[in-house]
């Protein structure tokens, strides 16, 4: 089996968390490719939401992690590129019911809303679950596009 790679990025309301998350991915065996922020400097969450979405559509990456503060602004910023299905989840029975119902490939937290613990729970619920796949399931994602 080849090794997942998860493309991350966050504004700079989630840089702090993204760094913990970064760590939380070596130790689940899983390669990051880290799209900034790099600091705590303001920067627009548009950019990197865009940025993670163009890496997996691109085939850099295979899943996505994107953290702002409330999870809310750079989902939809990730939302607005075909193929990307991002998902802000709040702990780890959302973060799995959208892996397995919804076949999310982005896992969008808010830095605001949940702490580092809650967040590394939905980390790995989101990469352990694997797509359901059963028939309405899959209509239904089919649907979104």
């Amino acid at each position: 089996m080849n090794k997942i790679t998860v493309a991350m990025a966050s504004d700079h309301a989630g840089f702090a968390l993204k760094e913990e998350l970064k760590a939380e991915l070596a130790e689940l065996g899983l390669d990051c490719l880290d799209l900034g922020t790099d600091s705590l400097e303001s920067v627009d969450y548009p950019d990197f939401g865009r940025a993670v979405a163009d890496a997996l559509v691109g085939g850099r990456a295979d899943r996505g992690v994107l953290v702002c503060g409330t999870g809310i602004g750079i989902s939809i910023a990730a939302n607005r590129v075909s193929g990307i299905r991002a998902a802000v989840c709040q702990d780890a029975t959302t973060a799995r019911l959208a892996r397995e119902h919804n076949d999310a490939n982005v896992l969008a937290l808010g830095a605001r809303i949940v702490g580092a613990e809650i967040a590394k729970d939905c980390l790995r619920a989101f990469m352990s679950t694997p797509f359901d796949g059963g028939e309405r399931h899959l209509r239904r994602v089919v649907k979104l596009g």
